[in-house]
């Protein structure tokens, strides 16, 4: 037997009765860490308004008796309830969907085969999976290109669907009616139990879905289709929104573009030429700063090399500057006797590093360094550098280094 929800998509609530209650621990979703599964209850309902996910639609989420339901999944021909509180098998209860999640799911779900159908129609792009996206989904197409010419075509075509209104039906079949194998699907799961559902577009489509639909193609109000991306090996993946989803995707585009005049200064319609000429003016000011930091360094590293306190360890630390910055420093400095302690960034926070100076000394002290400033680095042939978290603890690494070249001193 079908589950209420869908028997009836459109069903927003529901009385039903609880077969079963049991401790169990709630599954992580996926992407989740498998350590964030949760112990609470899995409950079991004679009939359940809450879709398990399967068929690549997610599982609903709603209440019953106003306990939040977290998580629903199939297994076989039952549903389980995954909820922080238990119910009291027998008693009769009320189930609430989440409308605004479920009827999102439909529209996504809709979509989607409505999008195959005509793909496959078309250009005879076959769909070999999909996947019904938190923000967007996507389709899988059995091609390894798909032009633009090609989505833009399909688009036209399942507006003009949406805009006919074709109704959406759904049939339950026995699995050993002869119709079953003249119908689009992938196969049914190995656990599958009971009737065949064919979920049917009107003189477009038949094929076998456990997931909910709308019951007309009006429901799903538009599709826009975002463009392709390169997918699996020989594979492309159309990427779309559905219903609402456009109307949010538009409403957050007209932001953006309102924000984007404000900033620019001009309309949208140059909007793109005023930032290609921003990008070229940030080139040609990093070029110049760049240079600049160039002309710096080399009249620091002159500037330190004359300096009467020159010898034994010399440290300089600059708010301002990068790596390139500090090796021209050490280059012109030429540091074979000297331990030359360079520091850039924040002075409280991260920056980097740099010490140069006799290769015996910079192998042992370089990683000691990166030690006390809490970063990490490497280095060869007297030089060590890298980055450090801890720029606070400049005044410890000089200290260090002073310690060393001072008992090189009483050595020698």
């Amino acid at each position: 037997m079908a589950f209420r929800c869908q028997r009836d998509s459109y069903a927003r609530e529901c009385s039903t009765v609880v077969v079963a209650c049991r401790p169990a621990e709630l599954p992580a979703e996926a992407g989740e860490d498998t350590k964030a599964a949760r112990r609470g209850f899995r409950v079991v309902l004679e009939d359940t308004l809450l879709f398990p996910e399967g068929g690549g639609q997610p599982d609903d989420r709603g209440t019953i008796d106003d306990i939040p339901v977290l998580r629903v999944t199939r297994r076989g021909a039952e549903a389980d309830h995954f909820t922080a509180t238990p119910l009291a098998p027998g008693s009769r209860v009320r189930v609430c969907v989440d409308w605004e999640r479920r009827f999102d799911h439909m529209q996504q779900h809709s979509g989607q085969h409505l999008i195959t159908a005509v793909a496959e129609h078309l250009f005879g792009l076959k769909t070999t999976s999909w996947e019904l996206g938190r923000l967007r989904s996507m389709i899988e197409l059995d091609s390894p290109s798909v032009t633009t010419e090609q989505a833009a075509a399909i688009e036209q075509s399942v507006n003009e669907k949406i805009r006919a209104r074709l109704p959406v039906s759904v049939r339950e079949l026995s699995p050993d009616d002869p119709e079953v194998e003249q119908v689009r699907g992938r196969g049914l799961p190995d656990d599958h139990a009971g009737p065949v559902r064919v979920v049917t577009i009107e003189g477009v489509d038949a094929n076998m879905c456990c997931g909910t639909h709308v019951s007309n193609l009006s429901d799903l109000q538009v599709i826009k289709i975002l463009g392709t991306e390169k997918g699996k090996k020989n594979k492309t993946n159309l990427l779309f929104l559905a219903g609402q989803r456009v109307l949010k995707w538009v409403e957050q585009s007209h932001a953006s573009e309102k924000a984007l005049t404000a900033l620019l200064k001009c309309g949208a319609e140059d909007h793109v030429q005023a930032v290609t000429k921003l990008q070229s003016s940030a080139k040609l000011l990093q070029k110049n700063n760049l240079n600049l930091l160039r002309d710096l360094a080399v009249h620091v590293a002159r500037s330190l090399r004359a300096s009467p306190d020159w010898g034994g360890v010399v440290a300089l630390h600059r708010k301002d500057g990068d790596s390139e910055f500090m090796n021209i420093i050490a280059n012109e400095v030429g540091a074979e006797d000297t331990l030359l302690f360079l520091t850039v960034g924040d002075e409280k926070g991260a920056g980097l590093f740099l010490l140069a100076g006799p290769p015996d000394a910079v192998e042992t002290l370089g990683p000691r360094v990166a030690e006390v400033l809490e970063g990490k680095g490497a280095g060869k042939k007297g030089r060590f550098q890298g980055k450090a978290t801890k720029m606070s603890r400049r005044t410890e690494a000089r200290a260090l280094l002073q310690d060393h070249a001072g008992s090189q001193g009483s050595e020698d």
